[in-house]
């Protein structure tokens, strides 16, 4: 299944997100970047909202091209963010594209919300796979959000991502206020904020009398830093988060070679070098 010929003097934009190719944040995406290089777009067929980084193993994938963009090859994903990504980059494109943008998503990606997202999981996905690659959240769950705001800085992003030569597993967390564009500040490089969810499960039975339970909770962010990506939104700024799927501890693993040290222990005889990431210029 492949797409017409992409053109070498143009970037390649992969796009995909986890509300499906049908939601109105995809198509805010589509519409923002779609001057800056030939695009392509990869979305799941149906919403796919905390799939996090699942991968569909127990059953056959189906992609399927539409015509839901003007002038651009798009297609249907029957799986999750994660196998969008894989297939386009497998069977769509036969090669890695230049940048992988994912979103617009409807509803914040900050804190502890990375850890769920299917939309910053698709831009994981890419990551790993040596694509730089942005996600995109507007502080809005409405499914007819104004996005022209969270467009200006998408565009933007995009653009100093494009410009710059950046790490190859650069992984940017994006999310945007949901206020007029006159009053978003600029954005604001961050750390993801220390919170979680506070959850509880409402049961309620069915018909047949067989108990049932819907998730809700209450986000409770711990964190106060000026420095964190939930004080910036609260604050009315973009927030950039460098994002990384190393998830070791390395502060902890030396820690741990010390105390444990014994004749049983074997440590590692050269430190590991983390991956250095290029910082994002500063807001214009």
């Amino acid at each position: 299944m492949a797409i017409s010929k992409i053109k070498n003097t143009a970037p390649v934009i992969l796009i995909t997100n986890d509300d499906g190719i049908h939601s109105k944040g995809i198509k805010a995406l589509f519409e923002a970047v779609k001057h800056l290089g030939k695009v392509v777009i990869v979305a799941p067929d149906k919403p796919q909202s905390g799939m996090g980084h699942a991968i569909t193993i127990g059953h056959p994938l189906r992609l399927e091209k539409r015509n839901l963009f003007e002038g651009v090859d798009s297609y249907a994903c029957s799986g999750t963010p994660v196998d969008c990504v894989k297939l386009a980059v497998d069977k769509v494109l036969h090669r890695k594209p230049d940048i992988c943008l994912s979103g617009i998503n409807h509803g914040p990606n900050h804190s502890i919300n990375v850890i769920y997202s299917g939309t910053m999981s698709a831009a994981m996905e890419a990551a790993i796979e040596s694509i730089p690659a942005i996600g995109f959240s507007l502080m809005d769950f409405s499914a007819n959000a104004d996005f022209s705001a969270a467009q200006h800085y998408v565009k933007l992003i995009t653009e100093k991502m494009l410009k710059n030569n950046n790490s190859k597993h650069l992984l940017l967390n994006v999310n945007i206020p949901y206020v007029p564009l006159q009053e978003i500040k600029g954005y604001k490089i961050c750390k993801q904020a220390y919170a979680k969810y506070q959850e509880k499960f409402i049961e309620r039975k069915d018909p047949s009398g067989k108990k049932y339970y819907w998730l809700t909770g209450e986000f409770i962010n711990f964190d106060n830093d000026k420095d964190s990506d939930v004080w910036a939104l609260a604050n009315n700024y973009v927030s950039v988060v460098p994002v990384e799927f190393d998830l070791t501890d390395y502060a902890v693993k030396k820690k741990l070679e010390d105390q444990w040290k014994d004749k049983n222990s074997v440590v590692s005889k050269k430190p590991v070098k983390k991956i250095v990431r290029k910082s994002m210029p500063k807001s214009d």
